[in-house]
């Protein structure tokens, strides 16, 4: 396995963060546009969240969500590059993590199911979690 099979996922990630993006600005602008109000009526922070409804906040609040865990998994990803660590079982985990990162970003952007959300985020977090102990495991045992 080459050492760049892990960006694959990686870049993944960069575009599920991207996808979101666009998605929350079309609902934003969506919204905005249907209530007739002037954006310099929301330049107080906190004013848009106040009054957009779940479909319009939720896709705003999937996008800051992106910016967590997904914030180690990169760090990772760049680690195990720079440290030529990259085998199969870490590029199956971040896999893992995508996967489940976009269905749960899928769920939360539409129909907000939180069982199910919470269930998808616990599993895309736990392949993380899985490259991380292991990643450390492996630099404390050498």
């Amino acid at each position: 396995m080459t050492q760049d099979a892990i960006f694959s996922p990686f870049f993944a990630t960069v575009f599920l963060t991207l996808i979101v993006w666009v998605y929350m600005y079309i609902r934003r602008i969506s919204f905005i546009t249907s209530i007739k109000i002037s954006p310099k009526d929301l330049a107080v922070t906190g004013t848009l969240a106040e009054l957009s409804p779940p479909n319009v906040s939720n896709p705003s609040d999937n996008l800051k969500n992106l910016f967590e865990i997904p914030v180690i998994f990169y760090a990772l990803v760049l680690y195990l590059f720079i440290t030529n660590q990259v085998d199969s079982v870490y590029v199956n985990a971040a896999w893992v993590f995508v996967v489940f990162r976009g269905l749960h970003s899928a769920v939360h952007c539409t129909f907000n199911l939180i069982m199910l959300r919470f269930y998808l985020y616990l599993f895309a977090t736990l392949a993380v979690w899985f490259m991380a102990i292991r990643a450390a495991l492996i630099h404390f045992s050498a």
